[in-house]
């Protein structure tokens, strides 16, 4: 069991590094969009599904409550995969792969910038939801693995792990959104 813990281990790591190597400049261009869309009076739309979800509620409560600094304003953002009663009627009334469609045709603007999670990038309710926010007049950012999928030819922006394992493509993705949170708040908030 220990040499599979350290190789699991080992390839995270690795695949951190090579993200940092190869993917800063997309992960600072997705700040600096971000962080000019909150100047501006935008907010911060996220979605995913499971693990992704997932990975969208835990960026969006770094931004709305804190990451490193305290006592600041908190920053606008939504992850539209939280509200389980409004999954469920969309899901019901119009199918599953339409339950992100909807909610950001009700809550997406201009102003916003949306950052979609999906490491196969093929997944139909999210691609959807982008397409969605692009008729918006959104920017739209895909958070991705395994090539990228159909959405990287669909978002404005694709951040592509290049793994296809889920759960490394996953942890990639929420530290790149841990860095993404701590350049918008060191911008926004910092001395």
């Amino acid at each position: 069991m220990q040499e599979i813990i350290k190789d699991i281990f080992n390839e995270s790591a690795d695949l951190k590094r090579q993200a940092g190597e190869n993917l800063s400049s997309v992960i600072e261009e997705i700040a600096k969009i971000i962080i000019n869309s909150i100047r501006k009076g935008g907010k911060l739309v996220l979605f995913g599904n499971g693990g992704s979800a997932a990975d969208a509620q835990h960026i969006q409560g770094e931004l709305t409550h804190q990451l490193d600094i305290s006592n600041r304003k908190a920053i606008p953002s939504i992850a539209l995969n939280t509200n389980s009663s409004v999954l469920t009627a969309i899901g019901n009334d119009w199918g599953y792969d339409r339950v992100f469609e909807r909610q950001v045709e009700a809550f997406v603007t201009e102003k916003d910038v949306v950052i979609a999670f999906t490491t196969s990038g093929n997944s139909i309710n999210i691609i959807k939801g982008v397409e969605q926010a692009k008729k918006e007049g959104a920017v739209t950012i895909a958070f991705t693995g395994k090539g990228g999928g159909k959405i990287k030819d669909i978002a404005d922006i694709s951040f592509i792990v290049p793994s296809n394992n889920t759960q490394r493509i996953q942890e990639v993705h929420i530290t790149a959104g841990h860095i993404i949170c701590k350049l918008i708040e060191d911008e926004l908030y910092g001395n």
